[in-house]
């Protein structure tokens, strides 16, 4: 590998079909992008990695949407961690880079270091949501937390609200090349089996709580196929996924040579957030001048952050609200 051919595919989701099994699939390879989410915020450790492994899931899953589409995610818990959210901003046009943003509400003082960053998630859900835009109803779905980690929620929702076999393996941390600082990194793989035949499900299903999984959806060939490319992706090293000295393409062609793979275009990731002035001063029209004023401060303003990227604004109380609208 040579510093070229890294920086060709660091940030950079690739699609692909293995013909022979009839599965879809896609490889990420996130370094600058993730570095720019996480130094948004100051978070632990624990908090960091499940940002991590969520951004990641994000980059995979929302590579399928369309131009302008969005597609968020969103982990709510009952434990010390609150809230993860993702948000997917589809390219604006073809060969724009598609734009991730995340952040994480959680207890600081019930965070441990000790135990597991996804074991203090506790019960709650795990919600994708598309947005097509203006004019148009988001779809949602929601699962219950699941399993051992964030990739096998993902894994669980595709299984019970897409009746669709989906398999992740993720690798991400921080990590240090010769001569450059410490800085976090994430690959994975995304593979899923595409039925030929509409499934045919029980009332209830083999994963935690009743759940459907894959062996629920998928019968005779079609499972023989999952179960084959799964063992394959079984041999991949965390190394191999997380890059830079495997080629997205190598790796592929390592794992699935006898398949007939075949890839698509790559596409391009970066952090990106949508917040700005005018956004945030839609976001407060709906008030009324009392509203208005209970929001105001001390010092005669209207403030207010983004929880994405941190940005910070301030407004005349006089030019918000329902009863502004019309002088501005």
């Amino acid at each position: 590998m040579n510093f070229g051919s890294k920086i060709a595919w660091d940030d950079t989701v690739l699609p692909f079909q293995l013909d022979r099994t009839g599965t879809r699939g896609r490889i990420a390879r996130l370094d600058e992008m993730l570095q720019d989410v996480l130094s948004q915020h100051n978070y632990p450790a624990p908090i960091e990695a499940l940002v991590a492994e969520a951004t990641l899931l994000t980059a995979l899953i929302g590579q399928t949407i369309k131009l302008r589409w969005k597609l968020s995610l969103q982990i709510r818990g009952s434990g010390p961690v609150r809230l993860i959210a993702t948000d997917y901003f589809g390219p604006s046009e073809d060969g724009s880079p598609a734009n991730i943003r995340a952040f994480a509400s959680y207890d600081t003082e019930k965070l441990s270091s000790s135990e597991s960053p996804f074991s203090q998630i506790g019960e709650g859900c795990f919600g994708i949501l598309i947005d097509q835009g203006k004019g148009t109803t988001p779809y949602q779905g929601i699962t219950p937390i699941s399993g051992g980690s964030l990739a096998a929620c993902a894994e669980t929702y595709f299984a019970q609200s897409e009746q669709l076999p989906t398999r992740f393996a993720l690798s991400f941390g921080q990590t240090q090349l010769p001569g450059q600082a410490m800085h976090w990194r994430a690959g994975g793989v995304m593979l899923q089996q595409m039925p030929k035949a509409p499934p045919r499900l029980s009332e209830s299903g083999s994963g935690d709580g009743g759940l459907l999984s894959a062996v629920d959806i998928l019968e005779d060939d079609e499972a023989e196929d999952w179960s084959h490319v799964n063992i394959l992706l079984d041999s991949a090293d965390e190394i191999e996924l997380i890059g830079p000295n495997v080629q997205p393409t190598e790796l592929l062609l390592r794992l699935f040579h006898a398949e007939g793979p075949r890839v698509f275009d790559a596409q391009s990731v970066s952090f990106g957030c949508t917040c700005s002035d005018v956004r945030v001063r839609e976001s407060l029209s709906i008030y009324s001048a009392k509203d208005i004023g209970q929001m105001t401060t001390d010092e005669g303003t209207v403030t207010a952050d983004c929880q994405f990227c941190g940005a910070h604004y301030e407004f005349d109380p006089n030019t918000l609200g329902v009863e502004a609208e019309d002088g501005e």
